[in-house]
């Protein structure tokens, strides 16, 4: 790594090389470790801003010009930004970036490469729909090689073979997926010009490696038109990659340091103590393990809280369709079409085909809404239309004997039981990418699995409150009739 630290030195960067390393951890690969006791707020290195890579500070776009990026499509989404990490590596030692990129990862352990029989160890769980691969060809095929095929003087014909590939267009976009940063123009805010640091989040990504903005991808002079630029968060050309940074690695509520931006630079601060020989950890902002496995190739494993145990990532979540709540409800009341104008009111007022359920077992309030809805008899759906409100989340008997069968429906999509899973994970043989989906769809499973028990002793309330006051009408009624018979007898 000392190559590394000096290229990084060399353009500007500083480090404390007293305070922290970078080195092989078992079990997280590379990362970072701190060499002596740190305090809260210690800075362990600064990054200029114009050391970050991204369509901003990459010389391409204005080699291109901003009409040319625009024609292609290069201003909407990561295409714009691979394409100049691509440009960039094949530039050799002529590249600013040289040094950085020499040392990038070009394997990886995401979805994206894996093998169709470790594919269908993901299936009932929403990580397959969500790699984007299809999608990511298209961009390629649609953006990136007709405009290398239109500038032979930037991308020469026998350099195409080796940098500007699909392949290596897939390896560039999952490094942008697995290590890049959300950094923002410098716009001076008040609370800045006090020299508040601001915190840089980790980059969001969407399902087709697809960030959806239309700004300008650079701030050249000669290209540059401030009016085109989007100040969204969202803004493709704040998606950086950020040297240095992205060797720390992360874990579920383990930061113990982050990224913060200033006006000409970035700074990597510790947000608590750090004794000697602990890693170092950012944050990628806890996600679930079905996005940590589908980003970076891995997932979390610690102690799960109540109503959960054993281990996984209490951030995990479970996908319910709403067609699975409409089905559900017609096995208990009947036609299917007779719902159809209340689903189309439904998606209009609400816009929700999709419930998530949480590690705390709790029904998601929507999921009970539409519910409720699809239950309404005649004259309460009239009733809803006029108030143009979606129905409250109340249950009652009827809405958790529906929430039931949707999570029934629901764990019968996965091809393996609770028990089954934990019996392959206990078996210790099994490859990384295959363990790592036994973990993402178990950790589902659990929360469904721990939905329906609640679900089923919240039922076993009501009909137990349900029988209780049955018997209270019964007995008040008896006790009425009684005492008509006596007052009848008093009168004769």
């Amino acid at each position: 790594m000392d190559v590394f630290f000096n290229w990084f030195e060399r353009h500007g960067g500083a480090i404390d090389r007293a305070a922290m390393k970078i080195g092989e951890i078992p079990g997280c690969a590379r990362g970072a470790i701190a060499l002596q006791d740190l305090p809260e707020g210690h800075t362990l290195f600064t990054i200029p801003r114009d050391l970050t890579l991204s369509t901003r500070t990459s010389a391409l776009p204005s080699k291109l010009g901003l009409s040319t990026w625009k024609q292609y499509g290069l201003h909407v989404g990561w295409a714009g930004l691979i394409l100049c990490m691509m440009w960039e590596e094949a530039q050799g030692a002529e590249s600013k970036w040289d040094g950085y990129m020499s040392i990038l990862p070009s394997e990886f352990d995401t979805p994206m490469f894996w093998s169709e029989a470790e594919l269908d160890e993901l299936k009932g769980t929403s990580v397959v729909d969500k790699i984007g691969e299809a999608d990511a060809e298209k961009d390629f095929h649609d953006k990136v090689l007709p405009v290398i095929q239109s500038r032979s003087d930037l991308f020469p014909s026998e350099a195409i073979i080796q940098y500007y590939t699909l392949e290596r267009y897939h390896v560039m976009g999952s490094r942008v997926l697995s290590r890049s940063f959300q950094v923002s123009k410098w716009e001076g805010e008040a609370e800045d010009q006090d020299n508040v640091p601001t915190e840089a989040n980790t980059s969001v990504d969407s399902a087709a490696m697809d960030v959806d903005a239309s700004p300008s991808p650079s701030e050249h002079k000669e290209d540059h038109d401030e009016d085109d630029e989007d100040d969204n968060e969202d803004n493709p050309a704040d998606v950086a990659m950020v040297p240095m940074a992205d060797m720390l690695n992360a874990r579920y509520e383990s930061e113990n340091a982050k990224l913060f931006y200033e006006e000409h630079n970035l700074k990597m601060i510790t947000t608590k103590a750090i004794m000697a020989g602990e890693q170092i950890w950012n944050t990628y902002g806890d996600p679930p393990n079905s996005d940590l496995v589908r980003r970076y190739g891995h997932v979390d494993l610690l102690p799960l809280q109540p109503p959960l145990s054993g281990s996984g990532n209490m951030a995990d979540n479970v996908e319910i369709r709403a067609d699975l709540v409409v089905h559900a409800v017609s096995k208990l009341k009947g036609n299917l079409a007779v719902h159809q104008e209340r689903i189309d009111w439904w998606l209009e007022e609400a816009e929700d085909d999709t419930f998530v359920v949480f590690t705390d077992c709790d029904l998601p309030q929507e999921l009970i809404s539409l519910t409720r809805l699809l239950l309404q008899s005649e004259a309460e759906w009239i009733k809803t239309q006029t108030k143009g409100k979606l129905p409250k989340p109340m249950v009652d008997s009827d809405l958790l004997s529906v929430a039931i069968e949707v999570l029934q429906s629901r764990l019968a999509e996965y091809p393996t039981s609770v028990q089954e899973d934990e019996a392959l994970l206990a078996d210790g043989t099994l490859s990384t990418n295959v363990r790592n989906a036994v973990v993402v769809r178990l950790g589902e499973k659990r929360i469904l699995a721990g939905t329906i028990a609640g679900a089923r002793s919240q039922l076993e309330r009501s009909q137990a409150s349900d029988s209780s006051k049955g018997n209270s009408k019964r007995k008040r009624a008896e006790q009425e009739q009684a005492k008509s018979k006596r007052d009848k007898k008093a009168r004769q």
